[in-house]
Order: structure tokens, then sequence, then C-alpha cells
């Protein structure tokens, strides 16, 4: 790299990025989901897929594509090797060093025939190959399926217990919120924190209440929240998280409040605003990115022309990354300082053009 001016695109892409909150599933290209599809002769029409990846002005959820890779397309190991690698390829390309991403078990397993174990180790080797091949970190997050029984989800945890591997230090838990409160999984996270597992879990997600994400943090002992957006609706349980230092991963593209806030309101109503001035700490992710439409560069460009964030706001994301990234301290603290180096030298080659 020279030391030629950036542009504001070529700085965000260039920036030092952990990427904390993606699933799996979500990630997959179209061109990939169509190649399995045919494969698999899916009961599924060509204007079908398209509309998968088709998200409008009131874009609707994307757990049903969720669900149709399970259902029908990932039938092999190879699959979710050849998924795996082209997520972290994708992320690589915007200089995303650290990727932690979610699948969810429960429905593979169930859908597919295939182990757990089977396709862990696929995962597994696609993170060492990209590792190898792109200089990306990957870690896999197994996610406990909150649609299905609190017997599975202690089915997942004792999967995961029992096959233990470094690449996969924790477990979350996602799918609809709605009806599926954190307390209903209590036992599957005490289970996990006594075999050293790592936990997060997505709450406040999907308008349910503040209480959901105070469940995560009290009941569960999560280290972080995924969205955590009504958190807002509480300032008293807002300033405790701000003062535990709590990371929320956020989602700038989250398809809740596209549908349910007025286009002209959007971006000033947006709880990702709130957060903010109430001292939380943010980190910025994809979520879904094929199927939102968005890239890490894009989301992290949200920040700043949609909710209004400034170059030291994202500097302060970029280090909250590293701070809930599940690595060790050792990494964590040598990634702070190159992290900031980086950005900072980035930053003033950004600030030698006009206009910035």
């Amino acid at each position: 790299m020279t030391d030629a001016s950036l542009t504001l695109a070529e700085f965000l892409r260039a920036m030092p990025k952990a990427e904390l909150h993606c699933h799996l599933l979500g990630a997959v290209r179209r061109e990939t989901f169509a190649e399995l599809a045919a494969r698999e002769r899916a009961p599924l029409a060509t204007e079908e897929i398209e509309a998968f990846y088709t998200r409008g002005e009131k874009p609707v959820g994307v757990l049903r594509v969720l669900r149709a890779l399970d259902a029908w397309l990932l039938r092999r190991p190879e699959d979710f090797h050849r998924i795996t690698y082209e997520y972290l390829q994708d992320a690589a390309a915007h200089n995303v060093l650290h990727a932690e991403f979610f699948w969810n078990p429960t429905g593979t397993v169930r859908e597919s025939g295939m182990s757990y174990s089977l396709v862990q180790a696929a995962i597994t080797r696609a993170i060492a190959d990209a590792r190898k091949d792109l200089g990306i970190q990957g870690k896999l997050v197994p996610a406990i399926d909150r649609e299905a029984s609190q017997a599975e989800a202690l089915e997942m945890v004792q999967w995961v217990i029992a096959n233990r591997h470094p690449d996969v230090p924790g477990i979350g838990i996602d799918y609809r919120e709605v009806g599926r409160p954190p307390e209903l999984f209590v036992h599957a996270y005490a289970k996990a924190r006594m075999a050293g597992l790592k936990t997060t879990a997505h709450a406040g997600e999907f308008g349910m209440p503040w209480t959901n994400v105070q469940a995560a943090l009290d009941l569960l002992d999560v280290d972080r929240i995924d969205h955590g957006y009504t958190t807002v609706d509480d300032a008293a349980f807002a300033a405790r998280c701000a003062e535990r230092g709590i990371v929320f991963t956020v989602v700038p593209t989250n398809s809740y409040y596209l549908r349910t806030l007025p286009p002209e309101r959007w971006a000033l109503d947006h709880p990702i605003r709130r957060m903010a001035a109430l001292g939380l700490r943010l980190h910025p992710n994809t979520d879904d990115p094929t199927l939102h439409h968005v890239n890490p560069t894009g989301a992290w460009h949200m920040m700043m022309r949609d909710f209004g964030f400034g170059l030291d706001d994202l500097r302060g994301f970029m280090l909250n990354g590293v701070d809930a990234a599940w690595i060790d301290e050792d990494q964590r603290h040598a990634w702070r300082a190159d992290w900031t180096a980086q950005f900072d030298s980035l930053r003033g080659r950004l600030q030698t053009r006009k206009g910035n």
C-alpha cells in the first residue's frame, strides 16, 4: 500500500475489522445457493431463489432462507466447507482479520442426517484453509435454535462439549425471539459455562422487550449481546450495561427497524443512535451479508452516513470488537496496539484529501 490519499470508501475498506455477528447460512452467495438447489433438485423455482435475495424498501425476514438451506440444499460436509470458505474469503476482501460466525446445528443435523461432529470438522477445515490462504482468523459459534425445545438446546451444547475444538470457543442463540425468552435456556447456558465455553445471545431483537436483554445478562450470564436494541427503553438498565462495559454487536441493516420505522425517520429514530448516546459500547456487523445486501465496509459506512458517527466513534467501535472477541489476552493486547496504529495511519491519509 502506498502513501497516496484515500477516499472514505477506501479508508473504510482498508481499516482492520472484526466481525462478531454473522450467520453462516445468511452469508451464502446467490450463485452457490442456485448451484446447490440445481444439484439437489430442490423444490425451488428460479424466481423463488431470486426472491430470497431480493431486499426491498420494507424487507421481509431472512429466516425462511436459512430454513430452506437446511431443509433442501446442504447435504454433504463439503457443502459446509465451501460456504464457510466463501464467507471468509468475502470477509477478508474487506480486511476483516477476525470473524466469529454463527451456525445452527440443530436444524442441520435434523434435516441433513449428518452428525454434528462431521459438519463441525468440515467448517473448521475451511477455517484452517482460509487462515492459511487469506490470513483471516475464523471462529465458529454454534447457536441454540430458540424455536426448538429446551431438550434440543441441551443436546446441542453437549455436542459442542463432546467435540471441543480451539476454533469453536463458545455458543450463541438465534432464530425468532418472539415467544422464546432467554429464561427457557438457562440450563443449556449453565452447562456451557460450566464447560468453560464463552457465551453470547440474540436479545432485544424484533422489538422484544428490554427485559429479554436483562435476562440474557443476568440469567444466561453472557459475555456480550447480539442486537440488544430495546436496552434503550429502560434508562437504569442501559446505565448498568454501560457501567459493565457490555459490548453490543449491532446490525445497521436490521430488517425489523427497516420495516417498522418510517423511511424518512429510520436513520434518526433507530435505536443504534440512542444506544451510543446512552454510553453503550457498540460494534457494527453484517448479520446476513448476502441476504441483507451489505458487506463489512458497507456496514461501517452506514454507521457514518446513516447514524451520524464520526471517525473517532469508528475507532472506538473497532476497539470494542477487539475487546469483545473470543481471543486470548496476549492477542487482544497486540491487536489493540496494531489495529489502532493501522487505523490512525489510514486516517492520516484520509485527512490529506480536500473536503475530509
